[in-house]
């Protein structure tokens, strides 16, 4: 992310851009339909007081909740947005939040001695179930790879072993990702199979008691503090009824150096074993030790709102173009930590001031678009997507209805550039209406920089996407106007080194946002022409989300 020299105020105005995309806007093909009106003075503004100080992290369940969604509430009816969910703007979203105790113990034992690991030094550890305490004892650990059940890929760890009431060490990533092999699931993308939810779920299937993941940086995108960061303190999931007593009793990270000396201590050679599992055939792998951990919980239940706002359209007002972005953050520091507030300002405060700062434009759009525009900030993303997975599955307009969700996450700060990444490419028709617009801006959709990351699954967007609604993430690309591509990278890797998911993700009014207003009038007029259009998007043949919701 670009920290430049600050730049007077821009309203964003394509005009070529506008009379290229009329004749594919569908059913107005005569009138041409209004360019982006991207206004810097109000981006900053909402962005600036969303990750104040005052907000406190914004954190659902604490008084930052309240002050965020009163102020969202408050902005989309200044707007004259009609509320969402009938006469409320709120859609409650039943969570559970589990807030375990910092004396978390987990050790490990065989042959060759006994290892006990520090929580938040070596490891972090917690339990999903709805408990005043969870623990393992003598569970016997199992290497199982990379933890995956893939019968598309012709892979399948779990073939050859009984994992029930053991505890299972499983790598980050899936093997094309981690190997870059291109015969390998999808090469350097990572799919879904390789991130940390699908991996805990499906131990848990397979009835393991404990499951570990191996931190390793290099595929993960995230510093060990971002682990200590999001993964410690009160936990949130969907509230179940059942308690989610069919999670495993232990999940959570171990640091690559603790993972280690587990294997040393095993008499086994972890990079061996690493490589190994990376192959078709690999077989799970006893490690000759047997865990003890525990957990002591405090347990509560509450609601917490997704904030929905809907701009009805004229002709095909009952269709609907989503935009979204979460309005939730990681709240405040330990004491014991320091007690800072995680103001989340790039993440994702700068989606949510571009949310607002879309629907002013689109107020002021004329002539109105035919289809609807809903505007969701969602509750509990930092938590597993929560309040966009509650959505999906509990839409407050048709999915058959819903002509596809524009996600906005961690918007790049900077100036301009010359290129656009979307992310999670191959799934929709949505990657041909940014190709399009990008192009209009004398830009070009480049491939994505980290494709082993997976953003594509860590984000609200891929919610809907699994929900079988098209869903577009992209954003500027690391090719700065100014200072080209090398640069663009030093200052992306150093954001996610040094201020993701940290406290010092501050809003700074030095910022240069003019890209960020170019990325937002390319949001514009990808949501322009989709609520101008008879058209719904479809998924390509080959992407994994593809369904066929209208013939």
């Amino acid at each position: 992310m670009a920290f430049g020299i600050p730049f007077p105020r821009l309203r964003a105005v394509w005009t070529g851009a506008v009379l290229g995309l009329a004749a594919c806007a569908g059913g107005h093909g005569h009138r041409p339909p209004p360019s982006a009106d991207v206004e810097e003075a109000v981006f900053r503004d909402e962005l600036r007081i969303l990750a104040s100080d005052e907000f406190e992290g914004r954190r659902p369940g604490t008084p930052g909740e309240d002050k965020s969604v009163a102020f969202l509430v408050d902005k989309f009816r200044q707007l004259g947005l009609k509320p969402g969910n009938g006469d409320s703007y709120l859609q409650q979203v039943p969570l559970a939040e589990i807030t375990g105790g910092r004396d978390a113990s987990f050790a490990v034992s065989g042959q060759g001695g006994a290892l006990s690991l520090d929580y938040a030094k070596d490891m972090v550890i917690w339990t999903k179930r709805e408990a005043s305490e969870s623990a393992l004892r003598g569970s016997q650990v199992v290497f199982l790879g990379y933890g995956i059940a893939a019968p598309e890929y012709s892979w399948d760890d779990y073939a050859h072993a009984d994992v029930h009431g053991k505890t299972v060490v499983v790598l980050t990533g899936d093997p094309g990702s981690a190997t870059k092999d291109p015969k390998a699931f999808r090469g350097a993308a990572e799919t879904y199979y390789g991130r940390w939810t699908y991996k805990v779920e499906e131990a848990a299937r397979h009835g393991a008691a404990g499951v570990l993941l191996i931190h390793d940086a290099g595929s993960t995108g995230m510093p060990w503090d971002v682990v200590v960061n999001r993964w410690t303190g009160p936990q949130f999931e969907l509230a179940a009824a059942d308690g989610y007593a069919g999670r495993a009793a232990i999940e959570g990270w171990v640091t690559l150096a603790a993972a280690r000396s587990m294997f040393k201590l095993a008499g086994l050679d972890y990079g061996s074993l690493v490589t190994s599992a990376a192959r078709p055939g690999f077989n799970a792998v006893p490690l000759g030790l047997t865990a003890d951990a525990g957990v002591h919980n405090s347990v509560r239940r509450f609601n917490s709102p997704n904030v929905v706002a809907v701009l009805p359209g004229t002709d095909h007002k009952r269709e609907y173009v989503l935009y979204t972005a979460h309005w939730d953050h990681l709240g405040r520091q330990a004491a014991e930590a320091g007690g800072g507030i995680f103001n989340g300002a790039v993440d994702d405060a700068s989606g949510v001031a571009g949310l607002l700062t879309l629907a002013q434009s689109f107020t002021r759009t004329r002539p109105p678009e035919d289809r609807s525009i809903a505007f969701i900030a969602f509750t509990g993303t930092e938590a597993g997507l929560l309040g966009s997975s509650y959505y999906v599955d509990h839409p407050l307009f048709a999915l058959r209805d819903t002509v596809a969700a524009l996600n906005l996450d961690t918007l790049h700060i900077g100036g301009p550039t010359r290129d656009v990444v979307v992310f999670g490419t191959g799934n929709s028709e949505l990657e041909e209406y940014a190709r399009e617009a990008a192009v209009f801006q004398g830009r070009e959709v480049r491939p994505e920089p980290d494709p082993e990351q997976g953003q594509y699954y860590r984000s609200d967007e891929f919610s809907f996407a699994r929900g079988g609604i098209p869903a577009l993430y992209a954003e500027a690309g690391l090719d700065d106007s100014a200072r080209g591509p090398q640069w663009g990278r030093q200052q992306r890797d150093d954001y996610f080194a040094h201020r993701y998911l940290t406290t010092a993700d501050k809003y700074s009014a030095e910022w240069d946002v003019r890209g960020t207003l170019e990325d937002l009038s390319l949001y514009y007029e990808v949501g322009n022409r989709l609520a101008r259009s008879r058209r719904f998007p479809r998924f390509y043949p080959e992407s994994e989300f593809r369904l066929d919701r209208h013939p």
